[in-house]
């Protein structure tokens, strides 16, 4: 199989990026596992190692700051377009993220802007209730305290 191209893309702001950089690890139909370096210099976070899950519509990052320390779990919820005739894979970001701290806490991110996404006509409604059903989902494997079945593909890739 040949590696395809991956890209990102975002809605707010609006942006498709080649991620270039990122290092595939795992490659199967479902699962994507990458390493990456944070696209744009930042205090908080150096780099990463990402799982897309492709088929479940969530993408989880373990992502450490300078000293190589776990700063957090970050989830998106996303959607996958694959194009075998060029190769490609689109990444695209429905906006609802989760933050998974150390110490249990659980932060929910950018509703507001899945709804400005909404009224900006940039994401159809099929699009927000996939992603609020998707967030619902994952959300249920966090309480259910079964999170450590996704993250451990990452901390398998990671011994590659």
């Amino acid at each position: 199989m040949v590696t395809p191209m991956l890209y990102r893309r975002r809605f707010i702001p609006d942006e498709l990026i080649h991620l270039k950089d990122d290092t595939i690890l795992v490659m199967n139909p479902d699962l994507i596992i990458t390493k990456w370096n944070a696209l744009h210099p930042r205090k908080d976070i150096a780099r990463g190692i990402s799982a897309f899950y492709l088929d479940k519509g969530y993408k989880v990052s373990k992502v450490y700051n300078k000293q190589d320390q776990i700063v957090y779990w970050y989830c998106d919820i996303i959607q996958a377009k694959l194009d075998a005739e060029k190769n490609t894979v689109i990444i695209e970001d429905l906006l609802i993220d989760l933050i998974l701290y150390e110490d249990g806490g659980i932060r929910i991110m950018d509703l507001n802007e899945l709804a400005d996404a909404l009224e900006q006509k940039l994401i159809t409604q099929d699009e927000v209730n996939y992603a609020l059903r998707t967030a619902n989902s994952l959300l249920q494997i966090i309480y259910a305290g079964q999170f450590n079945t996704l993250q451990e593909p990452i901390h398998q890739a990671e011994r590659l």
